[in-house]
């Protein structure tokens, strides 16, 4: 016998599939179902892979609806009636249309000035003379009641406790409505001649006797008797000018505004002079006391300039990037602690060495 080995028997041949394709069966997409009428839209019959381990196909719920349009009917455009656009105004017609709005806005302020006594009336506004009327009908009470409502309005982001610091008592306000002339730059030193004997004694006084004190300036250097606020410097420019007719060589008027002004010449400036009477702004006045420049040991009045507008019809009182600067300037501590609470205080009292209050005139 030879020494090879008998071959293993062949192996029986394996069952052939149908070819598979990616996407569906022969002939590419989805596998179509037959409905037993020889569409392929339905269930179709069952066969041998659906009925494994007893999986039935859920029926077929079979195409979707088409949206049926909704047909036009002849006419539907003729019923309805073309819009035209208006024939442009003429001249007389946006005259009169103008006049008209100018109208209600008189009478909507009118009804407002009605509710709220101290609230601006557009009646008031005098924009040949560029003033604003109403603060010459304010007293003492109304002129606190307004600081407080617009220091409230343009502080809305501001708490309960830095409103109370920012807040000045009825008594400080002296009630300058009896002045009668306007309130302009021409009359200012004639305002203050009149205002002065007033927040020196509480009582009336001579028109020479107010000259007399606007004349004078404390023996200590950059430490004025009366201050004059505004808004800016180009404004505190003019008043200084309206009223340099107090100045003389023993009683300068102190610029104390940022306008063509350093810090440092102002300081120099307050340190070699004695001053009656400065104008300046609010954070000018401020950066000054907080340095120790000026002095408010001496001061009686502070002068706010109130009436005045600009073509905006806006006051210093009327913009937020004023209202809180003035009222923050009017609130300082050296200043808030002198200010009359309306209590009344007996003469006795009081030490002879205490300072004298301070007033504040709404011009």
């Amino acid at each position: 016998m030879s020494g090879r080995q008998p071959l293993p028997p062949p192996e029986p041949p394996k069952p052939t599939r149908p070819p598979f394709k990616r996407g569906g069966f022969q002939g590419g997409g989805k596998r179509k179902r037959d409905d037993g009428n020889g569409n392929g839209n339905g269930p179709g019959l069952p066969t041998d892979r659906d009925n494994v381990n007893g999986y039935v196909p859920p029926p077929s719920k079979g195409p979707r609806p088409k949206k049926q349009r909704k047909e036009k009917k002849e006419g539907d455009d003729a019923d309805k009636p073309k819009q035209t656009p208006p024939p442009p105004l003429t001249a007389e017609e946006k005259r009169a249309k103008f006049k008209a709005k100018k109208q209600k806005a008189k009478e909507n302020n009118k009804n407002n000035s009605q509710k709220h006594p101290n609230a601006v009336n557009e009646a008031d506004l005098d924009y040949d003379l560029a003033l604003n009327r109403s603060f010459s009908r304010m007293d003492a009470a109304l002129s606190a009641a307004y600081l407080a409502r617009q220091t409230k309005r343009y502080g809305a982001d501001l708490s309960e406790i830095e409103l109370a610091d920012l807040s000045v008592p009825i008594g400080a306000f002296v009630d300058s409505s009896p002045y009668e002339k306007d309130r302009t730059l021409e009359n200012l030193a004639d305002f203050l001649e009149d205002m002065a004997p007033i927040t020196e004694t509480g009582k009336p006084g001579s028109k020479g006797k107010g000259k007399q004190i606007l004349h004078t300036a404390p023996e200590a250097k950059g430490a004025p008797h009366t201050i004059v606020v505004t808004g800016a410097g180009q404004r505190a420019a003019d008043l200084v000018r309206a009223v340099r007719a107090f100045g003389t060589k023993n009683n300068a008027v102190a610029k104390l505004f940022a306008k063509h002004i350093k810090l440092a010449e102002a300081v120099e400036f307050l340190g070699k002079h004695r001053t009656g009477l400065a104008v300046g702004t609010p954070a000018r006045l401020i950066d000054l006391l907080e340095s120790g420049a000026l002095s408010v040991a001496h001061l009686r009045r502070i002068v706010v300039d109130a009436s005045h507008i600009d073509q905006k019809k806006r006051g210093v009182l009327d913009m937020s990037d004023t209202v809180l600067p003035v009222m923050k300037w009017l609130s300082r501590p050296e200043i808030k602690a002198r200010y009359n609470t309306g209590e009344a205080e007996r003469e006795e009292e009081k030490p002879k060495d205490a300072p004298k209050p301070i007033s504040i005139l709404l011009y």
